[in-house]
């Protein structure tokens, strides 16, 4: 079971026909129903069920157990029908689009995109040229695969290599990243290794040590990374969207709930050895820097996010209880080395993080919104619905003039005010049990503590929710004009002075100035870069060396209170 041995699905055989293949170790029997037609399997030692036939793009296809009872392929490439239909073979995906060089690591600038949240494919492909001119170079999808019904945020996905048929399915996805290339934009998949979605999954029916018995996720049904046709399974699925699809990266959704180094590490090898210019990024709430040092280029630093927020807003409830009163340290020390929390313990007294302070600050990816901090509000209010426009564009500085990858939420580049909610499409008795989990999610807070006051919480069910949450595209209103400029003039700077060095940025160390103030700086190799910020209630004074001023008020040696920002370049 190596890179170019027998693939999980139906593949095109070498010579001619196609392979049909599943892991079903639980089962005596499998047979292939394509077309309506029956045909047995053979069954490998290792508990594979295989069989080749001739079948033509779209041929419907379950596979049927000894029980009588038919299943669709885990590893279908097309459900036409959703969770619950048929598979489908799909034949003919040319290979990523030829010629395209794709951006380096350090020319990342990631905008965040829900597809049906931005108005589906063909609206979002009509944005593309507008996000590239305002300096964004990199498109990063939610995740794609078959969800149950129409709307999901993507992590219910339930067939892994298949593109949700609400998007359009497989040839409207590869079509999206051949327009984002053709656009001068990368594109970046979000994938969820760490659990299957709540309905449409029977991989239990036939493939029982698909997951483990001895500990659950938060999301369900833990998987078995120590079963080695599981690792085949999820590594092939990485390996088909970076070649057929032609996508330049993925981003591993929660892997700190993959128990499972071996995998994480496998995964990474294979992944470099067949597309060397691939970009891989974590989200791992556990801050493991090891990982950072070679096998992935980045991951999502959540700690930046969490203090950036509290000095913002002051909110302290929830996970923004382990940043209050010490935003600013905290934030500081994300500038100055990378995580916040190294080894400290967090809010359980569990130690959290590894040592990152000989990280290059280019592993960290940092953002002020994304999905999760916007849509795991009560209401998806964004920043521009929480703060002021002052404090706002300090936020937005920061973000985009650190020497890491920023990435922006889908709409922030004009600061959209409309909200981004938890949106679902469960048919009953699911769709009762999510909505009320979700409204219990917030019983802890505050302003939820009453049933009253949670029944006010959106229904993730209800279509009304998604259609709140779409981001149409900039209109011709001063805000989102003014923004827009803004965002261009802040990432023209990022072009110009840190994208260059960026991978040999090394920190000068960071400061606390004061309540909701600080600044820090960098050695690149054409100078130092320094920035400062204060969004807290008093004019605080600032120590940036003399320099040419790039950004900010003309204040002398102080930042204003309220969303003071200053940028300065010390040439070498």
């Amino acid at each position: 079971m190596t890179t170019g041995g027998p693939r999980l699905g139906a593949w095109p055989a070498a010579g001619e026909g196609v392979e049909f293949r599943v892991w079903a170790p639980d089962a005596a029997t499998v047979a292939l129903c394509l077309q309506g037609v029956l045909l047995p399997m053979q069954r490998d030692a290792d508990g594979c069920h295989w069989v080749r036939t001739q079948a033509s793009h779209g041929d419907r296809y379950r596979f049927r157990l000894a029980s009588g009872q038919d299943v669709p392929d885990p590893a279908s490439r097309w459900q036409p029908d959703g969770v619950d239909g048929d598979s489908a073979v799909v034949l003919g995906m040319a290979a990523g689009h030829a010629g395209w060089p794709g951006h380096a690591w350090q020319d990342l600038v990631i905008c965040e995109v829900h597809i049906e949240a931005s108005g589906g494919l063909a609206a979002l492909t009509a944005q593309l040229p507008m996000l590239a001119a305002t300096g964004i170079t990199a498109i990063e999808l939610m995740p794609v695969a078959q969800f149950p019904g129409q709307r999901n945020w993507g992590y219910d996905g339930v067939f892994a290599y298949a593109p949700a048929n609400a998007y359009g399915g497989p040839s409207a996805l590869k079509a999206f990243v051949d327009a984002a290339h053709d656009a001068g934009l990368s594109v970046l998949l979000d994938v969820v290794y760490n659990h299957f979605g709540p309905q449409g999954n029977h991989l239990r029916d036939y493939a029982r040590g698909f997951f483990r018995d001895d500990h659950s996720t938060p999301w369900g049904e833990a998987i078995d990374f120590r079963q080695p046709w599981v690792r085949r399974f999820f590594i092939d699925n990485a390996l088909m969207w970076l070649r057929d699809y032609g996508f330049d990266g993925l981003r591993l959704d929660a892997v700190h709930a993959i128990d499972d180094d071996r995998f994480l590490q496998q995964l990474a090898d294979e992944v470099h050895a067949a597309v060397p210019q691939a970009h891989l990024i974590l989200e791992n709430e556990r801050n493991q820097a090891r990982w950072l040092r070679g096998a992935y280029q980045g991951q999502w630093n959540d700690d930046f996010h969490n203090a950036l927020h509290v000095m913002l807003t002051g909110e302290q409830e929830g996970y923004y209880a382990a940043y209050a009163g010490r935003a600013e340290t905290l934030l500081a020390r994300c500038l100055a080395e990378g995580f916040a929390w190294q080894g400290e313990p967090d809010l359980h007294g569990q130690p959290r993080g590894e040592p990152s302070g000989d990280l290059s600050p280019a592993r960290f990816v940092v953002f002020a919104q994304n999905h999760d901090q916007v849509g795991n509000r009560a209401f998806g209010e964004r920043l521009s619905m929480l703060v002021d426009p002052v404090s706002l564009r300090a936020a937005l500085a920061l973000t985009l003039l650190t020497p890491m990858v920023p990435l922006l939420f889908m709409g922030e580049p004009w600061q959209a005010r409309s909200p981004f909610l938890f949106f679902t499409d469960y048919a009953p008795p699911l769709d009762e049990a999510v909505r009320e989990g979700r409204r219990r999610e917030f019983s802890g807070f505050a302003a939820f503590a009453d049933p009253a006051s949670r029944a006010r919480i959106p229904d993730p069910n209800d279509p009304a929710t998604l259609q709140a949450s779409y981001v149409p595209p900039p209109r011709d209103d001063p805000w989102s004009q003014r923004w827009l400029r803004s965002t261009r003039e802040i990432l023209a700077l990022r072009s110009r002075y840190l994208q260059p060095g960026l991978l040999q940025a090394r920190s000068l160390g960071a400061r606390v100035l004061g309540k909701g103030a600080v600044q820090a700086g960098w050695q690149l190799p054409a100078g130092q870069w320094w920035i400062a910020i204060n969004v807290g209630p008093a004019a605080v004074p600032h120590a940036l060396p003399a320099g040419d001023d790039l950004l900010g008020t003309d204040t002398g040696e102080m930042l204003p209170e309220g969303g003071g920002v200053r940028v300065c370049w010390v040439a070498a």
